[in-house]
């Protein structure tokens, strides 16, 4: 099953090849949640599941707590009236204002769908500002919705960086990690990467976590752009590597194929 949410990066279509590497185990922890790809087509017995972004994650807490009538409450923000450049403006000023957490998750959901590309973006002072994406009819995904609540019922939703997340992994659990992605060229000075805050020295930090869990029986997975920079901090795994078609230009009509990586850090 899709996921409920358009997210940048997500492993829908990487799922089957992620699975064939995943040991069994009795808990699936995903320290970079996202849209759940992986979560939701797996069969663990157990699930946490964890992002930085609190939005997401109060929301797939309403989703988890509340089922159909959470799902029921969304749906009026897909009335034709709603697919409109100002009236997007307006319910995304009431999402940066609201302290009504629920009402702010249904908010949420609509962005994401009425946006621009899908995108999750903030400004400087925390405000989503992405703009309007001038669909034609966007699609409420209530099966998609179904399914998640459905499987989240063995699941944690946690908001934490990865490093606390996976500072309680134990043995059993399984750790699956899709962090923002490096460059897929090197620049002059490749080190002041940064993307949403996570750049070089996260990167670094993650492997070096990996390792740890690894040495303590904790078997760790890690997708990522396959460079060379990337191979060196992996150096402690496994690699496995492939290609997939990604917009990688300005150009949104032109798709290249692109080297990708899954690193398998176990004992």
């Amino acid at each position: 099953m899709k996921p409920f949410l358009k997210w940048a990066g997500n492993k829908y279509k990487l799922v089957e090849r992620i699975k064939t590497l995943l040991p069994p185990g009795e808990r699936l922890v995903e320290p970079f949640v996202g849209s759940g790809a992986l979560f939701l087509n797996t069969d663990y017995p157990r699930y946490l599941l964890s992002d930085t972004n609190a939005d997401l994650i109060v929301l797939y807490q309403y989703l988890q707590a509340e089922g159909e009538a959470f799902i029921n409450y969304c749906r009026p923000l897909f009335a034709p009236e709603n697919n409109d450049r100002d009236r997007y403006y307006t319910l995304r000023d009431e999402f940066n204002r609201t302290n009504d957490s629920r009402r702010k998750s249904a908010l949420f959901l609509y962005l994401n769908k009425h946006g621009y590309n899908g995108l999750c973006r903030y400004n400087r002072k925390g405000g989503f500002n992405v703009p309007f994406g001038r669909y034609k009819r966007p699609y409420f995904p209530e099966a998609e919705m179904h399914h998640f609540a459905q499987q989240a019922r063995h699941a944690i939703f946690q908001q934490a960086n990865f490093v606390a997340t996976m500072a309680t992994c134990q043995s059993g659990d399984v750790v699956y990690c899709d962090p923002p992605y490096v460059p897929l060229t090197s620049t002059a000075n490749f080190t002041s990467y940064s993307a949403n805050g996570f750049g070089w020295a996260e990167q670094q930090e993650l492997a070096r976590q990996a390792t740890k869990l690894a040495q303590r029986g904790v078997p760790v997975i890690i997708s990522n752009h396959d460079t060379e920079e990337v191979r060196q901090v992996y150096e402690a795994a496994e690699i496995n590597t492939f290609e997939v078609r990604r917009f990688i230009s300005c150009n949104g009509d032109k798709r290249e194929k692109a080297a990708e990586l899954l690193a398998l850090f176990s004992s």
